[in-house]
């Protein structure tokens, strides 16, 4: 009995976090009520609380169910051993960041609702923070893997893995940006991994 209740109450837990992601992109963050999460997800107020200590809980909750397992997968990508060119370990990494962007709907979901559905004041200045933590981390990576290409003989001379990490990142950046906004072009959108090896190319040896 004790194990059926452990499962009720997971399940209630994840039927929380979809309802919030749902719930969140449709209406923003800001206008968005427990209340409404509640009912979407088809549980009381109380069972809100039982999980989740407010709001911002809630979104930490939806965020990490989708963004850890990416992040993990990215950063297995861009320290992979046994790479003999890790700067293919860089453009893996970013394939995969966009193929999920543009192919797993509850990733786009996610960002879309992180860059443009959530105002980061009151309780949710500390949602930026942790955003803000994840990209650094995901930098300081890159320049790690660009760090072991310039050891490995494969990055182009001259070049200084902090700079061209701070770089790379400012190309994603743009990229991201471009997509989740919803580029019309489709050719454009479908050359992103011919994008990603001329960024790449540009930096080998």
């Amino acid at each position: 009995m004790a194990r059926k209740t452990k499962e009720e109450a997971e399940r209630t837990r994840q039927q929380l976090v979809q309802a919030a992601r749902q719930v969140f992109h449709e209406c923003g963050v800001s206008r968005t009520s427990l209340e409404k999460i509640a009912k979407v997800a088809g549980v009381t107020r109380g069972a809100v609380y039982w999980h989740f200590a407010n709001k911002a809980d809630l979104f930490f909750a939806m965020r990490e169910q989708v963004s850890l397992p990416l992040l993990t997968r990215l950063f297995s990508l861009l320290l992979a051993e046994g790479l003999t060119d890790p700067l293919e370990g860089i453009e893996q990494a970013l394939n995969e960041f966009f193929y999920a962007l543009e192919g797993r709907p509850e990733v786009r979901q996610i960002f879309e609702i992180m860059v443009s559905r959530c105002e980061y004041v009151d309780e949710f200045a500390t949602v930026q923070a942790d955003i803000s933590k994840s990209a650094l981390d995901f930098l300081g990576k890159m320049e790690v893997a660009y760090h072991r290409a310039q050891e490995r003989g494969t990055l182009r001379h001259g070049l200084e893995p902090r700079i061209i990490a701070l770089d790379t990142w400012a190309f994603s950046c743009g990229l991201f940006h471009n997509l989740l906004v919803g580029c019309p072009n489709e050719a454009w959108r479908r050359q992103i991994p011919e994008i990603i090896a001329a960024h790449i190319a540009l930096r080998r040896r």
